[in-house]
């Protein structure tokens, strides 16, 4: 009976993954090609003490080939500690304050800058990332040959070396694994806000982030979810190089544990049944593997069972992880051991988002 139940789990699971992996196989990657720019974006960076970053990811919008004016960028100043002066940039650029209005500092700040922007189109990004230079130049493309309102796209992390890294490289390559898994079955559920652009008329009809404000982070899968509820045809995910943005890993396992608190506190919130559904499944998968592991220890679950177990699960992980590693060219190192720790880290973040409180950006958060 017990050999059942935890089999049923890790079928679930399986099953589950699967599914994403058929839902990665089936979106198409998208080819720039030579189309006269017609798109003009608002950059909206929200940023916090990020006097360290921001040069960076405004040296690679510099170097956007992309019509100036086609292009704006506002930086809306949360409460920042630090002081930042614009450098000379050939895109209009312009820092705003943050005005606060709800429990969500990210999602004020972006409409905030909404609020002003000029242009039809908002992209969001952060301020530790990097972008490529045909990135608008792709966004503007797949807008132009596709009716959209709404377009997610890859993120990835810069390279570093370490356990630390390559474990948080592969937790983030699953996560977008899933991400693009899931516009591949028409249940799209998440997106990163480090690279999502949609309408700015779109924004409004949505009515924007109202009925989310309560949750500080989520600027990115509530308004993905709430367009998915309205129009789900014009909801997309853009697969291509080009389009992908690179963003820093965090540099201990308490900044790791805390980022992944926020996000999974993000979960009970959802409007999306199947992003329920699934970030259950994936729970009770990674329970069933810890139950599983310690009940083979004291001798009550057959060796043999439990190595099944442990080779289902790995090999399903890995499937999906490797396909959204060869799409970003990522290298993927400590895979054994990530796969046998990332269970009890996976489950205690899900623990913990859901009676804990979470740091961000020098403030703390209760779900």
């Amino acid at each position: 009976m017990l050999e059942l139940i935890l089999g049923t789990v890790f079928l679930l699971y399986t099953l589950f993954i699967g599914q994403l992996i058929y839902g990665f196989n089936r979106i198409k990657r998208f080819s720039k090609k030579e189309l006269i720019p017609k798109t003009s974006f608002t950059i909206v960076v929200p940023f916090r003490n990020e006097k360290k970053n921001l040069p960076n990811l405004l040296h690679t919008i510099s170097l956007l080939n992309y019509p100036k004016e086609l292009v704006e960028v506002i930086l809306v100043d949360d409460d920042s500690d630090d002081e930042f002066r614009i450098q000379n940039l050939e895109f209009r650029i312009q820092i705003v304050k943050n005005v606060r209005k709800s429990n969500s500092p990210k999602k004020d700040a972006i409409e905030t800058a909404i609020q002003i922007a000029k242009n039809d189109w908002i992209i969001t990004t952060d301020a530790d990332c990097l972008v490529q230079k045909n990135w608008l130049t792709t966004f503007d493309q797949y807008i132009q040959e596709n009716e959209v309102e709404m377009v997610a796209s890859g993120v990835c992390y810069v390279p570093k070396s370490g356990f630390l890294s390559a474990f948080q490289n592969l937790d983030f390559l699953s996560l977008q694994g899933a991400t693009i898994g899931s516009f591949g079955i028409n249940q799209p559920f998440m997106c990163n806000g480090a690279n999502f652009a949609y309408s700015k008329q779109f924004f409004k009809e949505l009515n924007g982030f109202q009925g989310n404000n309560s949750i500080a982070s989520g600027d990115d899968v509530f308004l993905l979810q709430k367009a998915v509820s309205v129009t789900p045809k014009k909801v997309r995910f853009l697969l291509a190089k080009e389009s992908i943005v690179a963003t820093k890993q965090v540099e201990t396992w308490s900044d790791l544990f805390q980022q992944r608190v926020r996000w999974a506190s993000k979960s009970t919130g959802y409007s999306s049944i199947y992003g329920k559904l699934l970030a259950l499944v994936v729970f009770g998968g990674n329970l069933v593997w810890i139950l599983s592991f310690l009940l083979w220890l004291v001798g009550l679950l057959d060796q043999n069972i439990f190595m099944l177990f442990v080779a289902l699960k790995f090999l399903i992980d890995f499937i999906l992880i490797y396909k959204t590693a060869n799409f970003f060219e990522s290298k993927l190192q400590y895979i054994l051991a990530s796969s046998l720790l990332y269970p009890f880290f996976s489950v205690s973040v899900a623990v913990y988002s859901l009676f804990g409180k979470y740091s961000w950006k020098g403030r703390n958060f209760r779900k």
